[in-house]
């Protein structure tokens, strides 16, 4: 059958692109015929294509002979009952996690080639699939659109026409959204230097790998022979080639499957003997068995057992799971038991500690699977991430302690599953760049406790940049992926774990509690004020109302009036942490819809700069000790937001003071008016250079930008014994000697516009006798924002709330 002059391959290319095209050169006994090719390829000692592939050319063929010949169909069956039929497991991923289903619940028919590139050699492999011999051969294979990345190289893509019945071809450069690509794709073409390869490996998708034999450097040549042992097809070079290749791939095993209740897919591509399983017969009339196969239904533990298997054979297992005598080493563990089943009374070691002193001692460790990077089929480095900290994990192949299938279940996990380790502690002679951690983790224990999806909204790697990472990319012509503000706070739960955050909410904790010991050294008692109120707490409208019990109410803009109530109460000192409401339209990025509110409350006995010096005892003290003891966060905060350290020498100016300054500087002042954020930076750079100081107090503001309990000057009414601190800046503390007469008080709301009706029991209490009395509130974002010089208050609101931001 065959002819002379061509290889094996070509004549079996040949005689199945005729069956593909319904050609008069189809054989009248086409499977005898080709058996007898099959006969001979096999005892050919020379043959590069190995006996996997033979099979699938012969079913493939078959399978489109079945389809395309009449010849066939007249073809009486016992003409092919000399060959072994192939019971066959089709390679798809799980329908209802991968792709979308029709109305019918079938799977959307799948037509897209993508092509994606590592950093080298783009423009041959872009130029190998943009070429005549492989579009033709994919438009052969049924495919409609081809998606080629052009991020990077010298290749000028061909001008391709949309016409019917021709390929179509789009080109696009690098973008975040390659993961869509990947997973819409029916096949993926891929280079060797390319991260996508493994992603793919994942999806379970078909794949081609270029191996240029130009670069077989050490990397590729563990990875050719890690994809070889995957059963993955993949080339060296060349259109020619790489159109035999897609000609030859077992597509056709990739067909529509609508899942049954229970059923398991397996994601491996198995040809068992009839012997090993059983044989799917079909006679006439009966439906195709490779386009309807399924897997058998099964108890949990076996659904558990098939999960298992999978993620090694997608991995590059070729050993069965369960006679792996090492199993008990690794694999998923069961939701049920991590359902408080059992207390073992493990010893577990946080990866903050692990350091160089415990070299040699056995550790147990839970975390987040940062990074996995196979370097073989051997070896495979897993990071582990717990809080701030990370630590390097090594798994190598070693005769009865670790076995391949252990290492190809760590390859499987997916980026962010939750994982144990146990392993002993070694310290490397060389500096370790990837992880906190200067100490590595030899595993011989590893189980995932709960597995992530494959592909994340957003990467810890991408979140994680600075700007400077961004500015060295951009001068060298690569382009980075940049997370935007919404993003992140769309997906913030996956945002807060990169370290910057994880540092951001440790200072603003330490911080707080800083805030509490030191007044509580000062005999201030913490005090805890309600939040739904009757009426404005501040003046004015801006406050969010609500129906309370049939009757009108609000959120409380600050614990003010129940503070000072406090006092009249006899408390002396108070202070209060907790949420402040704020319905203002304020989309700035200091301003908050609701934010922490650190609100002091105090008597005075001559003067209300009595509070303005609790205010530079406390934040001196607080500042003080986020240096002294955040110096880790710190520095983690600023390597991805750099920023200068903050000069905090307590400062003390009037507003009338400030206000010629800034006319000094050439910027006009509205008299009596407030200050806005453009005067305010001006006024702390015009302080910083003549004090050397970014922290200082402005007292005696107008009267009338004040709220109506703030205490009238003695000596000019139009001013008030009110002060702001302002920190690089920006104002961060609002406060005030208060009104404690009633009838002043009464008279001060009136004239603010506030019903007194609804804040009688608040005037009552002074009715009682009280004390003078005045206090401040701050927001606990706005001075963590400052102090780490962060740009935007969003950073340091764990869920932020503004006046478009309700979720999540």
């Amino acid at each position: 059958m065959f002819d002379t002059q061509s290889t094996p391959f070509d004549e079996i290319h040949r005689f199945k692109t005729s069956a593909l095209y319904g050609e008069d050169l189809v054989p009248q006994n086409p499977c005898a015929s080709f058996a007898d090719s099959l006969k001979f390829l096999s005892t050919q000692s020379q043959n590069p294509y190995g006996e996997d592939l033979i099979l699938n050319l012969f079913l493939s063929c078959f399978y489109r002979l079945t389809q395309v010949s009449p010849i066939l169909h007249r073809e009486k069956t016992h003409r092919l009952s000399s060959l072994r039929p192939l019971h066959i497991e089709a390679s798809v991923p799980t329908p209802n996690t991968q792709y979308s289903l029709d109305s019918e619940g079938y799977m959307r028919e799948r037509r897209e080639v993508f092509v994606t590139v590592g950093t080298t050699c783009f423009d041959k492999l872009v130029a190998a699939v943009d070429s005549e011999p492989v579009k033709a051969a994919l438009f052969c294979r049924g495919f409609s659109h081809l998606k080629i990345q052009i991020g990077r190289g010298n290749y000028f893509p061909s001008k391709v026409s949309r016409q019917p019945g021709a390929l179509e071809v789009d080109y696009f450069t690098f973008s975040p959204t390659i993961a869509d690509h990947l997973k819409s794709a029916s096949l993926v073409i891929s280079h060797a230097g390319s991260e996508s390869i493994f992603e793919t490996l994942r999806l379970g998708k078909p794949l081609v790998v270029v191996l240029n034999e130009d670069l077989m450097d050490n990397h590729q040549a563990e990875l050719a022979e890690e994809l070889a042992s995957r059963k993955h097809l993949f080339f060296d070079r060349g259109p020619h080639l790489l159109a035999q290749t897609i000609e030859s791939m077992d597509l056709e095993l990739l067909v529509p499957y609508k899942p049954g209740e229970g059923d398991q897919i397996n994601t491996s591509l198995k040809l068992t003997s009839p012997g090993e399983g059983s044989a799917n017969k079909q006679g006439e009339g009966e439906e195709d068995p490779i386009s309807k196969n399924k897997a058998k239904k099964g108890t949990k533990k076996a659904a558990q057992r098939h999960q298992d298997r999978a993620a090694i054979s997608l991995a590059g297992g070729s050993e069965n799971y369960e006679t792996d005598p090492l199993s008990s080493s690794y694999g998923n563990i069961p939701l049920e038991d991590v359902q408080s089943k059992s207390i073992t009374g493990r010893m577990w070691t946080d990866v903050g500690e692990l350091c160089d002193e415990m070299k040699g001692e056995t550790v147990l460790i839970r975390g987040a699977a940062q990074a996995i990077r196979p370097t073989s089929k051997k070896i495979v480095f897993l990071v582990v991430r717990q809080s701030m900290s990370t630590v390097q994990c090594i798994l190598v192949v070693t005769k009865d302690v670790i076995s391949p299938q252990m290492v190809c279940f760590a390859t499987s996990l997916t980026k962010e599953s939750i994982v144990d380790v146990e392993g002993v502690i070694s310290v490397p002679d060389k500096l370790i760049t990837g992880a906190t951690q200067q100490v590595e983790i030899q595993m011989r224990k590893l189980y995932c406790i709960n597995r992530a999806v494959p592909n994340l909204p957003i990467t810890i790697e991408d979140a994680s940049r600075s700007e400077t990472e961004f500015k060295k990319a951009e001068e060298s012509g690569e382009q980075l992926v940049r997370v935007g503000q919404d993003t992140r706070l769309n997906n913030r739960g996956i945002d807060l774990c990169t370290p910057a955050n994880q540092a951001i909410f440790r200072v603003k904790s330490v911080g707080v509690n800083e805030f509490r010991r030191f007044l509580l050294l000062k005999k201030f008692v913490e005090i805890f004020t309600p939040k739904v109120i009757a009426g404005s707490s501040e003046g004015g409208a801006e406050v969010f109302k609500l129906e309370y019990k049939g009757k009108p109410a609000c959120l409380a803009q600050s614990p003010q009036l129940h503070k000072q109530m406090a006092i009249c109460g006899g408390f002396g000192r108070v202070f209060e942490v907790g949420p402040v409401f704020r319905a203002e339209n304020s989309y700035t990025h200091r301003h908050l819809c609701e934010f922490v509110g650190l609100d002091v409350e105090m008597e005075i006995k001559e003067h209300y700069h009595e509070v303005c010096d609790i205010v530079e005892e406390l934040f001196v003290a607080i500042f003080n000790h986020l240096n002294n003891n955040c110096s880790k966060e710190l520095e983690v905060i600023n390597r991805q937001y750099p920023f200068q350290p903050i000069k905090y020498l307590p400062k003390r100016l009037t507003y009338d003071e400030g206000v010629e300054m800034l006319k000094e500087a050439g910027v006009e002042i509205e008299p009596m008016g407030d200050l806005n954020t453009e005067a305010e930076k001006k006024l702390g750079k015009l302080v910083s250079d003549k004090y050397n100081t970014d922290f200082f107090i402005l007292t005696k503001f107008p009267l009338r930008i004040r709220p109506f309990y703030t205490m009238p000057c003695y000596d000019n009414p139009e001013y008030s014994n009110s002060f702001d601190v302002f920190l690089r800046g920006e104002e961060i503390i609002s406060g005030a000697q208060r009104i404690h007469d009633p009838e002043m008080l009464t008279k001060r709301a009136e004239q603010c516009g506030i019903d007194v009706k609804t804040i009688s029991t608040y005037i009552d209490s002074f009715r009682y006798g009280a004390p003078p009395h005045g206090g401040f509130g701050a927001g606990l974002e706005r001075v963590v924002m400052l102090f780490c010089g962060l740009n935007n208050i969003r950073k340091c609101s764990l869920f932020p709330r503004d006046p478009q931001r309700l979720t999540p």
